[in-house]
């Protein structure tokens, strides 16, 4: 009797030692934090390229607005399609949820390079960019498995919360970093990127070095069989959270548009893009824990659905030139807020409703979804605003996100939602 009270104590002690360890302050994981911190230097890098590619493909290149769509799409998206889900699967039966990862940010690492290298070619940027999303297609579902297996199922959204509030520190920083590059090198693209290759040289480490593995509950572990994708298709609430977010996604204008928009509805120089982004990464990393922590409150679809008002906002902003300025410069604001309330949330949503076996692959194939909505919204936007007038792909856009708010409030009535 006393040798099982003796055990059931020690038990006890053990499982609260590792509930302590999995929980951290504000209840996040040790490993979310470093997680975090490498996202945090990787996203710098990223930043800093993403926020020049409208004025170096559109206005130093001359690319068409229709060229830059499909650019901006690739960039978004397509090759999150073409091999998230792969690697997600190989993360999930090997266990090598950190390897993949590792190896993803190493090779968007690279990628920054590659632009140096190939002129103006856009066959060859292409397949650059596509690269470089190779990378963050790979990385991008296990690591998001690793913070989900290393979190308490209660806090979910609020350590994806923390986890994309450092992350967008990154994306506060990669702007400003290139605007002041630009602004002591007029034309200094070539030092832009070379910088944001050893920025990203920092991120790798930290995850190299510093992130550890998790431990998988074994009462959670479900056989995982060659054939991963039907297993997912039977996770009923999986499928209408991965139908919410790609329908979602289709309807989504992309940063890059909204901030050409931007420019062309108030007039300022274009040499302000970056810090359009700037401001909206900004918003986005001091709203990106308050919401998290609200969507663990509140609900979870509540708040991802109310970011998408906030979307809608933005294209009726946008549709309506004639605004005041200060109204114009508003939609940056509501643009950090949309990502706040929506791209953690997500990945929440999506994790609950996944066994931990099926974690990465799961999450994957929210990317992969996601990723080929966004790369056919930006292709469609593109085309449109080619063949027409400015405003005609704004409408067709804000009449999209309404129609698709209303199908995803219905689809995510679930007990996990």
């Amino acid at each position: 009797m006393y040798q099982t009270d003796l055990v059931a104590t020690l038990r006890g002690r053990g499982a609260s030692v590792e509930t302590d360890a999995r929980a951290g302050a504000l209840g996040v994981a040790p490993n979310v934090w470093k997680l975090g911190f490498t996202s945090l230097f990787t996203d710098v890098s990223s930043e800093m390229v993403t926020s020049i590619l409208p004025l170096y493909f559109v206005l130093h290149l001359g690319f068409s607005p229709f060229q830059f769509g499909v650019l901006d799409g690739v960039y978004q998206g397509a090759a999150v399609a073409l091999f998230s889900l792969s690697a997600g699967v190989l993360a999930d039966r090997r266990r090598w949820h950190k390897q993949v990862a590792t190896g993803g940010y190493a090779l968007s690492a690279l990628c920054k390079l590659g632009l140096l290298l190939i002129g103006s070619s856009w066959a060859f940027i292409v397949g650059i960019l596509a690269l470089d999303r190779l990378g963050k297609a790979v990385r991008t579902a296990p690591r998001d498995a690793l913070i989900s297996l290393s979190s308490r199922p209660q806090y979910l959204a609020t350590a994806f919360a923390l986890h994309r509030a450092l992350d967008t520190g990154g994306a506060v920083l990669g702007p400003l970093v290139a605007f002041l590059l630009l602004r002591a090198v007029p034309d200094g693209y070539s030092l832009v990127l070379i910088v944001s290759f050893f920025v990203a040289l920092i991120g790798l480490g930290v995850i190299g070095l510093l992130v550890e593995k998790p431990e998988i509950n074994v009462t959670e572990r479900v056989a995982v069989s060659e054939n991963s994708l039907y297993q997912l298709w039977n996770q009923q609430n999986f499928r209408r959270v991965a139908l919410a977010g790609g329908v979602l996604a289709l309807t989504t204008v992309s940063d890059s548009f909204i901030y050409l928009l931007l420019q062309k509805n108030t007039g300022c120089a274009m040499t302000a893009l970056p810090i359009f982004a700037f401001v909206t990464a900004a918003v986005y990393m001091s709203l990106s824990l308050p919401f998290g922590r609200l969507a663990d409150a509140i609900g979870r679809r509540k708040v991802f659905l109310l970011g998408y008002g906030l979307a809608f906002c933005i294209y009726l902003i946008l549709f309506l030139p004639g605004l005041d300025k200060v109204v114009q410069f508003a939609s940056l604001i509501l643009l950090g807020a949309y990502y706040a309330a929506t791209d953690g949330v997500l990945a929440a949503l999506a994790s609950a409703a996944l066994p931990s076996e099926l974690r990465t692959s799961g999450l994957a194939a929210v990317n992969t979804v996601v990723g080929l909505c966004k790369l056919c919204s930006s292709v469609i936007f593109g085309l449109l605003w080619t063949l027409g007038s400015v405003s005609t792909p704004v409408l067709v856009f804000a009449a999209a996100i309404s129609a698709a708010m209303a199908f995803s409030a219905a689809t995510l009535r679930t007990k996990t939602a």
